[in-house]
């Protein structure tokens, strides 16, 4: 009897906690299945606001529309995040990596000290910077161009000059000095033996640097007014507060583009959570010499 009340009571428990785990997924699902719904509704539906949870319309051409039609210039926005995600995930990725071999490996006074002070800039707002920004990149000529969007990103950031310094004090230093004894300086020794051993934090910050420019709404919202040059965070917004002689925006599109804006991001970081896990692992370990 008391092994029947046994297995009768680990029963019960594993079927509460997976009805439990049932309802907290549907919970967290349901807006996305809405998204899903309101994506693949008419163009009828979606003038009458007539959605509902589970889809009822199954119109799979509202994608192909969102990328044909003239009005809905959805190509023109991916095209835009594209470049945007591109360039920067090459100059952040690049640049941190540069000035986190410096922190790591070179010798030079003050070094510790200026680490430090690379650390402090994390603790800044960014709306303290947003005015001084907008003056310079404004008198650059740079106002409604991508550049603002594109450019700091070559400069670095302390986060992830810390991970991947962090990551290069686990690298043995007598590789550096095999190396130096081939002759190679510094450069090559950055390019040949820490770029290939630093892969899973490169990795990991490229992911990073792709999440949030991929979906970055408010640089986008104050540097470009051209609607042309909009990425797609800031396209399906411009979408969404349009409409035709007083009608409701095209919902469905806007979901469409919602989508578009969702699906990515989930494959990027599906494929390269184990870097995330590595270079998390590895540099969070490391302290502070």
């Amino acid at each position: 009897m008391s092994v029947q009340t046994g297995r009768s009571e680990r029963l019960i428990r594993s079927s509460t906690r997976y009805a439990i785990l049932t309802v907290v997924s549907a919970i967290l699902m349901a807006p996305l299945i809405f998204v899903v719904s309101i994506a693949l509704s008419s163009d009828q539906t979606s003038l009458a606001m007539q959605f509902t949870l589970i889809p009822q319309e199954f119109h799979f051409d509202n994608f192909v529309r969102a990328f044909t039609s003239e009005n809905l210039p959805m190509g023109r926005f991916l095209l835009n995040s594209l470049i945007i995600v591109f360039f920067a995930c090459i100059g952040m990725t690049l640049s941190s990596a540069f000035v986190a071999y410096g922190f790591a490996r070179l010798r030079a006074p003050g070094k510790s000290l200026l680490f430090i002070v690379l650390l402090s800039t994390m603790m800044i707002p960014g709306e303290v910077l947003l005015v001084p920004q907008f003056v310079l990149f404004t008198s650059l000529g740079w106002y409604n161009t991508l550049l603002p969007i594109i450019v700091p990103n070559f400069f670095a950031n302390a986060y992830n000059v810390f991970l991947m310094r962090q990551f290069i004090t686990r690298i043995p230093s007598e590789l550096d000095e095999a190396a130096m004894i081939d002759g190679l300086g510094h450069f090559g020794i950055f390019r040949r033996i820490m770029m290939p051993a630093m892969v899973p934090v490169l990795a990991a910050v490229t992911i990073f640097t792709f999440t949030f420019n991929w979906g970055y709404f408010f640089g986008p919202l104050i540097y470009i007014s051209d609607r042309a040059k909009m990425p797609l965070a800031l396209g399906i917004q411009y979408l969404s507060s349009t409409g035709n002689a007083g009608q409701p925006p095209p919902w469905n599109m806007v979901m469409v583009g919602s989508i578009i804006l969702i699906v990515p991001v989930v494959v990027v970081y599906y494929f390269g959570q184990r870097y995330l896990y590595e270079s998390g692992l590895i540099g969070g370990s490391a302290g502070l010499k």
